[in-house]
């Protein structure tokens, strides 16, 4: 897998340990397009010329929930969609309903490792594929009944939490690894997409048994941020949910599942950077690109915002900053430009690879990770499919298979990884159906827990007042501020 049984969730905190050492104003790359646009640079670093959130309007120009893909881009997708689907319906145990974590991109192999986190991308497209009619309804519906009874009854759990790395025969742990929060938090959306999907009793008792045994309190660990894992030899991972990424899922869930299990002021406990750069503000954090993109997999935060944020945009300006950025490296990597970007956490010729930016985190060299546009499609429709229509044309016959995209490649160097892995298909399956169509949005919003999480967070509907405020606010006293150079 990724050597030594070290899971994603350890790269990730070796890697944010790195990247919280950097010091406030990042050194790196040059202002952006400051000569083409005219300005001095000290426009760029904000002494004069528009403001922050001016810069903001200016680069996010229309709305990205009205793009409508043309009959050509939707072909497309339905095509990238169904390849990402076969995953999900060949990488499993027909038995237990476990998916597994990676597979060879051209078709099954033997390797027989699950991760719950893929399991609950795999139960949100077996909805998508029922939804579109790409297997027989029966058959998508006794694979959901066979995935929630298996775990509901023979998954090891401690106190509603699963394991990252699941053996797919048997659910046993594997790799040592964590009872993880976020891979379990994951899973979770996947069966309460399929509690609000499907019109069945077995399946909505075994999704709400699943759920509701979830014990916050026993996360919180006598905190107000949750931790990030447990394990059976050292205990809970001293790393916590702490600071804005891909957490809201988590806080959302646990605010959702009852009015006790989990206080407001958890919510408001975790803390929200703001990153700068070339003069435009978002909340950020050290960390690969999809920490923008997985908690909107499910919940629909479009129209909405709490008292901090309105996260949709704040995603979007993310992504838009993250197309610059690599825009930007093209002076030394010639093989980003408009029809080409995005890293994020993936594979790469030295195995995998926790990388992406700004600022700069990981040996960036060139890749391209098809999951970082897949995974954008809701916030870019029209740039991100962009991407993947010219890695497909230009690629082919190296970077497209059974399931789709590989799971990262090097034109540069000529390097293309043999494998997928499971979260990043889901990633991309579950944003080209909601740029699509919002299915997953609106099945998933459904449930009462997802509605009364947000509701229990704070979430309003932006008002005609706040949508037409500058979509920037002044940084709040107190919040930290990284300014990207």
């Amino acid at each position: 897998m990724r050597g030594k049984g070290i899971s994603r969730r350890d790269w990730l905190r070796m890697a944010s340990r790195v990247a919280a050492g950097v010091s406030l104003e990042v050194a790196g790359l040059s202002k952006l397009r400051a000569a083409q646009a005219g300005r001095s640079s000290n426009d760029v670093l904000g002494q004069a010329g528009p403001s922050p959130a001016e810069r903001t309007a200016a680069l996010l120009g229309g709305d990205p929930t009205r793009y409508r893909f043309t009959p050509q881009e939707d072909a497309f997708l339905e095509e990238l969609e169904r390849a990402c689907f076969q995953f999900f319906w060949d990488e499993v145990n027909p038995s237990t309903g476990l998916v597994k974590d990676r597979s060879q991109a051209a078709g099954p192999d033997s390797r027989n490792v699950a991760s719950i986190a893929a399991t609950g991308f795999g139960l949100t497209a077996l909805c998508i594929a029922d939804h579109r009619g790409w297997q027989a309804a029966n058959a998508i519906r006794q694979r959901v009944a066979t995935t929630l009874r298996f775990v509901e009854s023979r998954v090891p759990q401690a106190h509603g939490f699963f394991c990252h790395f699941l053996n797919i025969q048997n659910g046993e742990r594997v790799f040592q690894s964590e009872v993880s929060s976020i891979d379990t938090a994951i899973f979770i959306c996947g069966v309460l997409t399929c509690a609000a999907y499907f019109d069945d009793v077995e399946i909505r008792t075994l999704a709400n048994r699943i759920y509701q045994r979830m014990d916050w309190n026993w996360l919180l660990h006598g905190d107000k941020t949750l931790a990030m894992g447990w394990t059976p030899e050292r205990g809970f991972i001293r790393s916590r949910w702490d600071s804005y990424s891909e957490l809201m899922m988590v806080y959302l869930l646990g605010l959702g599942s009852s009015p006790t299990a989990m206080s407001k002021q958890s919510w408001d406990a975790w803390t929200r950077p703001y990153f700068e750069f070339n003069g435009v503000r978002y909340i950020g954090s050290h960390a690969p690109l999809f920490v923008h993109q997985y908690s909107h997999a499910w919940f629909d935060f479009r129209g909405k915002r709490d008292k901090y944020a309105d996260y949709f945009t704040n995603s979007m300006i993310a992504t838009k900053v993250h197309k610059l950025w690599c825009l930007e490296l093209s002076r030394e990597f010639p093989d980003y430009t408009e029809d080409m970007w995005g890293i994020t956490a993936s594979d790469s010729a030295r195995g995998y690879a926790v990388w992406g930016g700004p600022p700069a985190m990981g040996r960036i060299d060139g890749s391209i990770v098809p999951c970082a546009a897949g995974g954008s499609l809701a916030f870019l429709p029209e740039e991100a499919v962009r991407v993947l229509r010219n890695i497909r044309e230009k690629y082919e016959q190296r970077v497209w298979r059974r399931y789709g995209f590989v799971d990262a490649f090097n034109p540069l160097t000529n390097w293309y990884s043999q494998d997928v892995i499971g979260i990043d298909v889901g990633i991309t399956l579950l944003m080209a159906e909601n740029a699509r169509s919002g299915f997953v949005w609106e099945q998933f919003m459904k449930n009462d827990a997802a509605r009364n999480g947000m509701a229990r967070a704070g979430f309003h509907a932006v008002t005609p007042a706040e949508s037409a405020a500058p979509p920037k606010l002044p940084v709040p006293n107190g919040y930290p501020i990284f300014v990207i150079h």
